[in-house]
C-alpha cells in the first residue's frame, strides 16, 4: 500500500526531471520540503530517488505523516515506495537502469535508515543532520552513533552535509510557523 502524496507533487512525479548534478538533486529535495511547509501539506522533509549516473529522478516524496495518519509516511519512505513501484522492483539494487541514490533533505531517522538498508540504493545523500531536526523538536530515534560506517559496510556510500544550511532554514521556518511536531516515542502531537 502506498501513501498518497499531495496533489501539488503529482505533476512532477508524472514527468520527473533529469538533474545531472547532485547539488541540483539536493536543491530539489529541499525545495520539496519547503513547498510542503509553504502549502501546509506536511512536515519539513523532502526526498527523492534518482539514477546515480544520469541524474534522472525516478520518484520523490514529502513527509505526510500527519495528513495520512501514518507514522511511516516519512519523505524517504514515500520516495522509496514510489521508486520501487515505478521501476517494478522491491530491491533497487537489482533493478534495471541503476544504480540509484536516495537524496534526503535531512539524514534519515532510525526507521528510514532501516529502509535505506533494504532498499537497494547505492548511495545516500543528506543535507541537514539529526541534531538539526532534534533542535526543532523531532525525535529521530535511537540511531547508533556509528551509523555512517555501518551503512558503508553494507556497500552504501553516504554523503553528509550537502547544502545543510539550506535545509536547516526549512526546518527553522517550519518551527517558526508552529508546524506540528509529532513524536511517536512519546505519543504526542504538539504545536510549537
Amino acid at each position: 500500500m502506498q501513501v498518497a502524496v499531495p496533489g501539488w507533487l503529482e505533476p512532477m512525479l508524472a514527468d520527473p526531471p533529469v538533474l545531472a548534478r547532485r547539488t541540483d538533486r539536493m536543491r530539489l529535495a529541499i525545495a520539496l520540503a519547503r513547498e510542503n511547509v509553504d502549502r501546509g501539506t506536511g512536515g519539513p522533509f523532502g526526498a527523492l530517488v534518482a539514477q546515480t549516473t544520469t541524474g534522472r529522478v525516478v520518484a520523490a516524496g514529502v513527509n505526510v505523516v500527519v495528513a495520512s495518519h501514518n507514522s511511516t509516511a516519512h519523505a524517504e519512505m514515500v520516495a522509496l515506495q514510489l521508486a520501487e513501484a515505478r521501476v517494478g522492483a522491491f530491491d533497487l539494487g537489482t533493478a534495471a537502469e541503476g544504480p540509484y541514490e536516495l537524496v534526503s533533505s535531512v539524514e534519515p531517522c532510525v526507521m528510514c535508515l532501516g529502509a535505506v538498508l533494504w532498499s537497494g540504493v547505492s548511495t545516500l545523500i543528506c543535507a541537514a543532520r539529526d541534531e538539526d531536526a532534534h533542535a526543532i523538536g523531532f525525535d529521530e530515534g535511537p540511531k547508533p552513533s556509528h551509523w555512517v560506517d555501518a551503512v558503508g559496510s553494507r556497500g552504501i556510500a553516504v554523503v553528509l552535509d550537502l547544502l545543510r544550511q539550506e535545509s536547516v532554514a526549512v526546518l527553522e521556518e517550519y518551527r517558526a510557523r508552529g508546524g506540528p511536531i509529532y513524536n511517536a516515542s512519546h505519543a504526542v502531537l504538539t504545536t510549537r
